[in-house]
C-alpha cells in the first residue's frame, strides 16, 4: 500500500529530518510526503535540508513542498526587500544560515535554491485534507480566504470552519506546539491539526520533536532533535 505522510517546520535540522525519512518512515518512491514549509533558518543546516529534499525529488520520490514564512523571508532578504534582514533573531542564527550555503551574504545564495523556493505554492488540496503552512482567515469570503497570503504564511490563530474547506480537514505548521497537544489532536482526529512540534527548539522538553502524520492510518511519528549542539534562541 502506498502511504501518505505530512510533516513541517524542519528549520535546518537535516540529521533529524533524514532520520525521520529514512529510519522512521522508511519512505519509498511510491509513498507521498507532504512538507508544509519552513525548511530554512534557526537550525544548523538550511542548505543541507534543501539539498536533501531536492535529491529525493530528483530520485523520483513523491515529495511535495509548500512555502513557509521563513522561505518567504529568506527570498525577500535575497532580493533586498526593506527590513527583510530583521528576519533573524540573532547574529548566530544568521551566520548558521549563510555558512550552510557557503556564502557571506544572502544575495550570494546560489540561484538553484532561490528558484526552488520561489516556485513553492502556498497551499495544496487533497481529497481529504487541505494543506497550508500557517492557516486561513476563515472570516474572509471563500475566494479571498484562498488569496490571503499573509494568513497562509503567518497567522497564529484562527477559528476553523470546515464548511469553507468543503468538509476537509486542515493540516498546518508554523506555531510550535507541545507534543502532548499534537498527540491529543491526532487522537481526536480534529478538524484542524498543527504539526509543528518545535523540532528546532532542542532545549525545550515540551517541543524539540519533528512530527510526521500518516494521513491514512493517523499514526503520528515523532523524532527528537538529533542535531549536534548549535546556538538557538530559547522559546
Amino acid at each position: 500500500m502506498n502511504r501518505r505522510f505530512a510533516a513541517t517546520d524542519i528549520h535546518g535540522c537535516l540529521e533529524t529530518f533524514s532520520h525521520l525519512v529514512e529510519i522512521v518512515l522508511r519512505l519509498r518512491p511510491a509513498d507521498t510526503l507532504y512538507l508544509l514549509g519552513d525548511y530554512v533558518n534557526k537550525g544548523p543546516d538550511s542548505a543541507g535540508v534543501l539539498d536533501y529534499i531536492m535529491r529525493l525529488q530528483t530520485a523520483g520520490y513523491q515529495v511535495h513542498c509548500l512555502r513557509g514564512n521563513h522561505e518567504q523571508e529568506l527570498l525577500a532578504t535575497i532580493h533586498g526587500t526593506p527590513n527583510a534582514n530583521n528576519m533573524w533573531k540573532s547574529a548566530a542564527e544568521r551566520d548558521l544560515v549563510l555558512a550552510s550555503f557557503g556564502v557571506a551574504e544572502t544575495a550570494a545564495i546560489p540561484a538553484r535554491y532561490v528558484a526552488w523556493m520561489a516556485a513553492l505554492p502556498l497551499t495544496l488540496e487533497l481529497p481529504d485534507f487541505v494543506l497550508v503552512h500557517a492557516g486561513f482567515d476563515f472570516t474572509l469570503p471563500p475566494v479571498d480566504m484562498r488569496r490571503d497570503e499573509h494568513s497562509m504564511l503567518y497567522t497564529k490563530s484562527f477559528v476553523f470552519d470546515p464548511s469553507r474547506l468543503g468538509g476537509k480537514r486542515l493540516l498546518h505548521g508554523h506555531v510550535p506546539t507541545p507534543v502532548a497537544e499534537i498527540q491529543a489532536k491526532v487522537a481526536a482526529r480534529a478538524g484542524a491539526i498543527g504539526l509543528d512540534a518545535g523540532g528546532v527548539y532542542r532545549h525545550n522538553p515540551e517541543l524539540r520533536h519533528l512530527a510526521a502524520l500518516n494521513l491514512d492510518s493517523w499514526e503520528l511519528h515523532l523524532v527528537e532533535n538529533r542535531e549536534a549542539p548549535y546556538p538557538i534562541n530559547m522559546r
